[in-house]
């Protein structure tokens, strides 16, 4: 299934598109429509598929997408993003290159994370802030996100997928020269707009485990960033898995496995976004997130 955020007559709400991809079917419990995806995850569908379904077509009819403002999945998650650092090898060597540090050729022996904030996610076909009062380059990432659908603390390898609700696109939008000059990620992260984020949820059940999906971005039609996701250095299993030995994940949990090479500072000279520029990521099996340089 595909699960997204929208606004129909001014009212925000889920829903489920259906094969036609021309229309969609909220979904509604008992006359009333879930708000937001974090209800529909805490309701305790969690991650019954076949009960979501049920539930988009009981009592509800259909509505074109033409006529909807599509949303971020999760437009206001409920806690910071947790994003994993250099997880794709080649990636690992532009971004050394770019701070022009030695890069060893092993593979780091630990998974590095940190975290994004989020004002409010920016949905497929929305602006990206350029911040150009402070922001002399900014780059682009695309990222595949997992979303934690139920509760889970020591979550064993083989038991990970029973713990994801789904997957979406996130473009790790990034200002370089704050992360140069602050040395950590955090705020060149986190500035307001700099998560664009969908255009919806693709549910667990529809994608092979793990995941071996092409992941792409575009500026301008240009092909940038062309790699796989089985080509991540730290599996999703063995992300969720370490991350839950120590923190209870919480369902709604967003995880951001990481960007494969060809972001901007990679280039020589870098190619940063400006003014009027149109980024595309694209995840096989999820789609396509459009957005626009301000």
């Amino acid at each position: 299934m595909k699960l997204l955020t929208f606004k129909y007559e001014g009212v925000e709400q889920v829903g489920v598109i259906v094969k036609d991809e021309i229309s969609l079917h909220p979904i509604s419990r008992g006359g009333i429509t879930y708000k937001t995806m974090n209800d529909l995850i805490d309701s305790g569908t969690q991650t019954d598929f076949e009960t979501i379904k049920a539930l988009s077509q009981e009592e509800s009819g259909s509505i074109a997408l033409k006529d909807i403002t599509m949303m971020a999945p999760i437009p206001l998650p409920k806690q910071d993003i947790i994003c994993l650092g250099i997880n794709y090898a080649a990636h690992a060597e532009e971004s050394a290159r770019f701070k022009r540090e030695a890069f060893e050729k092993e593979q780091p022996a630990l998974s590095v994370y940190f975290s994004k904030r989020v004002d409010l996610a920016v949905a497929d076909g929305e602006y990206i802030q350029s911040h150009r009062d402070m922001v002399d380059s900014l780059d682009y990432e695309a990222e595949l996100a997992v979303i934690i659908g139920k509760d889970g603390k020591n979550i064993a390898k083989d038991k990970v997928y029973d713990h994801i609700f789904g997957y979406t696109i996130l473009n790790d939008v990034s200002a370089r020269n704050l992360q140069t000059k602050h040395k950590q990620w955090y705020f060149g992260k986190s500035l307001d707009g700099f998560t664009p984020m969908g255009p919806w949820i693709v549910t667990v059940d529809e994608i092979d485990n793990p995941p071996a999906l092409a992941i792409k971005s575009r500026v301008n039609g240009e092909l940038r960033q062309n790699s796989c996701t089985d080509l991540m250095i730290t599996s999703i299993e063995d992300a969720i898995c370490e991350l839950s030995s120590g923190i209870t994940l919480r369902a709604g949990t967003i995880i951001s496995m990481g960007t494969p090479a060809g972001v901007g500072m990679g280039f020589t000279p870098p190619k940063f976004l400006n003014k009027g520029d149109v980024v595309e990521c694209e995840i096989e099996g999820i789609g396509c997130l459009k957005n626009y340089v301000d």
